[in-house]
């Protein structure tokens, strides 16, 4: 389907830190690990879209260093959709579990779904990228 990301890699401190973060997180949303390498890691999650990839790769030294500000030009947040508002929930109970800092307990947001329907979790990787799991009803569900 057109504009369907088809991968997306973030760039952390340190792949082997982080990689137990990402798998727990990525294989409870259906992700299952494709590649290990020096330089990081990647998932593939298949849908009826195709094969769609996210990965982690070693920052530069420098980059290393530098704690991630979502205000500065680069990624602010990345939101993956769930199925229903009980997949929230579970996958707050992960990053619970991981020990992950959880940024925003599930609950409804209605500021960004136009005055209804959006419940998310929103939790921080070891490097500080906020992410997110978020259910909205399909307009036959509301």
């Amino acid at each position: 389907m057109r504009g369907v990301i088809h991968h997306l890699d973030l760039t952390v401190s340190d792949p082997d830190k982080v990689f137990a973060f990402y798998d727990a997180i990525l294989s409870a949303l259906g992700y299952r690990l494709e590649r290990k390498s020096d330089q990081g890691f990647d998932w593939n999650l298949q849908s009826p879209l195709g094969v769609h990839s996210i990965g982690v790769v070693k920052a530069s030294s420098e980059g290393a260093r530098r704690p991630h500000d979502r205000y500065s030009p680069g990624l602010h947040h990345v939101a993956w959709g769930v199925d229903s508002r009980e997949e929230v929930d579970r996958m707050h109970e992960v990053v619970q579990r991981i020990g992950a800092k959880v940024l925003d307990v599930p609950a409804d947001y209605p500021q960004y779904n136009n005055g209804g329907g959006y419940y998310a979790v929103f939790f921080a990787d070891p490097d500080g990228l906020k992410l997110e799991c978020v259910y909205t009803p399909r307009p036959s569900d509301a």
